[in-house]
């Protein structure tokens, strides 16, 4: 066989396949999911983002929704380590817990997952540094609501952006009532919309549903009932552009594929990785035609304020 025969072999072998820099081959990446890709929130930009890696990289990709157990976790992980996946995003902070459990199992596996404290070798946590986002969703629905009460219906009470709306809104107007109830599910869309309609009990007037399942349904009920809304992880203005004020955006897509590009460079560490408005990552979505330009800009000021400092209002 020629030297120039031999070589355009290699090429086409080597050629569907994407390596990083310590050699190992990683042409199968995948993703767990303990709702849906189609939720219009957290789980569709996650696949969104597991898309741009499959652009980028050429890889294959593999997606499993409905993962919420550990037992499933197990099973999933199983089955895409055996059709040879080397990069597993588990796409909430439920993963943590299980991964914890199984990434000593697979040494050669780099295990990926969101929002929590335990990392490994080859196990690492990507975070969102949400408390700010909270905070500036938190001024608009003060600067726009007209009976001072207006209402977070969040997930979990350890969701950092709970806190953040709530110093938000009483930066902006002291006297007004802030009410935060939890469905303590991401997706229970029964129980959000319970507190969605004892809080409209309560003259509440702008509402920030924050969770994946349920957020686009709210939205689309407070539309209906002559209510405002803060969107949540997506831009989620197309639901109801008047009425949805803004939405705070996690770009959780685009670190799916910084999350690649370290993997593939052979940098990806086994630590806590922190992102905020400063890193590109978090941002406040489009803004509603009713919210004033003047308080439009003074949002925008602040935010700009917060990017150079680090530093919300009112905080040391």
């Amino acid at each position: 066989m020629s030297r120039a025969l031999a070589l355009i072999l290699v090429i086409i072998v080597i050629s569907g396949c994407s390596y990083n820099v310590s050699g190992n081959k990683t042409d199968r990446v995948g993703m767990l999911v303990e709702t849906s890709v189609e939720d219009n929130s957290w789980g569709q930009k996650g696949y969104e983002g597991l898309k741009s890696i499959e652009q980028k990289y050429d890889v294959d990709i593999y997606h499993k929704e409905g993962i919420d157990t550990y037992q499933k976790t197990s099973l999933a992980v199983q089955e895409l380590v055996e059709n040879g996946t080397k990069v597993i995003f588990g796409h909430s902070s439920t993963y943590g817990e299980y991964f914890k459990e199984l990434h000593d199992d697979y040494p050669d596996v780099n295990f990926i997952y969101f929002n929590g404290d335990y990392v490994a070798e080859n196990l690492t946590s990507i975070n969102f540094e949400s408390t700010a986002m909270g905070f500036f969703g938190g001024m608009v629905a003060a600067e726009m609501t007209e009976t001072d009460r207006v209402g977070m219906i969040a997930s979990f009470s350890w969701q950092p952006e709970v806190e953040g709306f709530y110093e938000g809104v009483k930066h902006v107007k002291p006297e007004a009532s802030v009410h935060v109830n939890f469905t303590n599910s991401w997706d229970n869309t029964k129980r959000a919309y319970e507190i969605y309609r004892e809080m409209e009990s309560l003259k509440v007037d702008v509402f920030y549903p924050a969770g994946d399942q349920f957020s686009a349904q709210i939205i689309q009920q407070a539309e209906k009932d002559g209510h405002y809304s803060i969107g949540y992880v997506m831009d989620q203005s197309e639901l109801a552009p008047r009425s949805v004020l803004t939405s705070t955006v996690q770009h959780v897509d685009q670190l799916y594929v910084s999350t690649m590009d370290l993997i593939m460079k052979g940098k990806l560490e086994g630590e806590k990785y922190m992102y905020d408005f400063e890193d590109g990552a978090i941002s406040l979505g489009e803004f509603s035609s009713d919210v004033p330009p003047s308080v439009q800009e003074k949002i925008k000021k602040e935010i700009s304020e917060y990017k150079e400092s680090g530093k919300l209002p009112n905080r040391p």
